[in-house]
This record gives structure tokens, sequence and C-alpha cells, in this order.
């Protein structure tokens, strides 16, 4: 039993993390752009879309998290604990530090290094997955690219959406697809809380994405500032129809995978369309922002990260392995030497560059 209630509590955890992260992806746009001005309000707003999302709209993808890439049968207690604590060390971290990271990235690495530690995987729906990880925020950003290579002729021809006009109707709009975006995340991430929960027989689907909807929504409205800041006002400054593209195109492409059952990297999609509208409008010159540089690695680092983790969680707690787990933290350690080595000789180049002369 307590065991049980551990993985209730670090489920329920890990889903206001995601509410947290969740929050700079559905209405990040809207803030950014001014439509909502308050932090608070925008926050609110955000639960207030999760919610529902996740009840109506949060089944097909709970499925897939639950058994769809290990088998159901290997979800015990034990091993539902592990991953969910690996992928809530990972989202955790990034939400004290604001960058919008992908809660389905860092799930389906957890569930895969447990699944990797016991040798059953189901390689071809984790294949699919990772593509249509690849695939979304390319079609986001390529979406809101071409789309926002228009908006200075529609702005020409119906002057209601210039960037300077401050309409209610535009700002009315915004606030409508952050709402959508909102409730999208809430179908498709809430599954990455609760899924292990009901792969593992400790909760129906009903169930789940209801307890799973609450916490999020909580999430959201504690921890989510940060990563709202970010994702609002740290990457571009975004006019009202641009934010409106933006949280559309990122609700669009999310409800479409979570009515295939496929968990998908909501926060990248947003995060893309974001920079896809600012290439428009600035060119490549935003890409040198070191924001993006910094989301970039993390996005790339956290499902690794949470694989380690979870491989090594479940080779020494349940398998007893514990040369497996000296050799993921050699790994780990070693590559932590390698960066920051490969860092003290870019400094020491830099200096020598800038005073001259050498050793």
């Amino acid at each position: 039993m307590v065991a049980i209630g551990a993985g209730f509590v670090i489920a329920f955890f890990f889903a206001m993390n995601i509410g947290g992260s969740g929050a700079a992806a559905s209405m990040g746009a809207a803030y950014g752009a001014g439509a909502v001005r308050s932090r608070r309000v925008a926050l609110c707003i955000c639960g207030a879309g999760v919610f529902p999302g996740a009840v109506w709209g949060g089944g097909e993808v709970v499925k897939t998290m639950g058994s769809g890439i290990i088998p159901a049968s290997t979800l015990t207690v034990q091993i539902v604990i592990i991953i969910l604590a690996s992928a809530c060390l990972s989202l955790f971290i990034a939400n004290r530090i604001g960058i919008p990271l992908s809660t389905s990235e860092v799930t389906v690495g957890a569930v895969t290094g447990a699944g990797l530690a016991l040798g059953k995987v189901y390689w071809l729906p984790l294949l699919q997955i990772v593509c249509f990880w690849i695939l979304v925020p390319v079609t986001a950003y390529s979406l809101a690219w071409l789309t926002g290579r228009m908006i200075p002729a529609a702005e020409s021809r119906w002057p209601i959406l210039r960037r300077e006009n401050r309409s209610r109707w535009l700002a009315l709009l915004l606030v409508v697809t952050g709402f959508l975006e909102a409730f999208a995340a809430g179908m498709n991430n809430v599954a990455n809380a609760v899924g292990p929960l009901v792969g593992a027989g400790l909760l129906s689907v009903s169930q789940g994405v209801l307890y799973g909807g609450f916490f999020v929504a909580l999430g959201s409205l504690l921890l989510g500032g940060r990563v709202l800041e970010t994702n609002g006002k740290g990457i571009t400054d975004l006019s009202l129809l641009e934010g409106s593209l933006v949280s559309g195109t990122g609700a669009l492409l999310v409800m479409g995978a979570s009515f295939l059952g496929i968990p998908v990297p909501l926060t990248q999609a947003t995060t893309s369309a974001i920079l896809g509208v600012g290439t428009a409008r600035n060119g490549f010159s935003l890409w040198q922002k070191s924001v993006i540089d910094r989301l970039v690695k993390v996005w790339a680092v956290s499902p690794v990260f949470s694989l380690a983790i979870a491989y090594g969680g479940v080779k020494g707690g349940v398998r007893g392995d514990f040369h497996a787990v000296i050799a993921v933290i050699s790994v780990c350690l070693a590559t932590w030497g390698m960066i920051s080595l490969i860092r003290s000789v870019h400094k020491e180049r830099s200096s020598l560059h800038e005073h001259g002369g050498g050793i």
C-alpha cells in the first residue's frame, strides 16, 4: 500500500509539473502579444482549458502510454514509480530553469528506459512516436513561416489586422486560440502522468484523465510562471494576429495527434511556430538568440536523461544489477566531464584570441 501511495503522489506531482510546462505552450502567445496582460489570468485560462481537454479527449493517448510502448504486464507498482520519478525529475529541473520542455519526450524516454532494462520494447510504435516528434515541430515551423510571410499583405489590405491595431476582436481571437491549445494540452499531455498508472491497473482510463486533468490544471497555476515568460516574451515579441497564428497552429497539430493516440511535443510545436513567425518577420537573425540554443540542447538531452535514470533504476532497484547502474553513472559523469573540458578549451581559446600570445 505504501508503494502504491508513493506512485500516486509522484504521478500527481508530475502532473502538476506538466501543467507548469504546458502553461507556456498554451498561453505563451497570448501573454507575449499582450492580449492577456496579467500572468495570473493567462495561467487561469490555461488551467480552465486543460481540464476539460483531459477528461473529454485524453483517453487514446493514455492507452498508448500505458500499453503501447512496453507491455502492460511489465508495469508493476515498482516499475511505475521508477518511470514517473525519472520523468518527473527531468521536467522539474526544466521548469526551474524556465525551459518549455516536452513532457512527452521525458515520459516516453523513461518508459523506454524501463523497457530496455526489462528487454521488452515495442520498437515500431516507438519509432512512429519519434517520427511525430520530428514531424510536428517541423510542420509547425513551416506553417507559421509560410502564413507569417502573408501577414504583411493581409495587413495592407485590411488595416484592422495591422500590428499597431489593438482590436478587441483580435485580442479575443488570440485568447480563444490559446484556450484551444490548452484544451489540446489536456488531450495529449495528461497521459504522461497517468498512463503508467492505467497500464499497471491502478486506475481506469476515466479515473486517470479526471485526476490527472485536475492536477495538471493546478500545476499550471502554481508552476507555470517562468516558462510562460520564456515562451511568451523570451524568444520574440508577437502581434495579436501572429499570436493567434501560433496558438492555432499548435492546437490543430496536437489535437490531430491526440485523436491518433500519439504523444507529441506540444511545447515544441508552439515554440517552433513562434520561431517560424519570428523568422518570417525578422529573418534568421532570431536564431542567434542564446535562448534558442538552450532550448534545442535541453530538448535533445531530456529524453536521453530520463531514459538513463529509468534504465539504471530498473536495473538496480528491480533486477539487482548494480554493475549496469555503475555503468550508467560512469557514462553520465564522463559526459559531464567532456562538456566541462570542451567549455574550458573554448574559453582558453577565446582568451588567447582576445589577448594574443599562448603558452
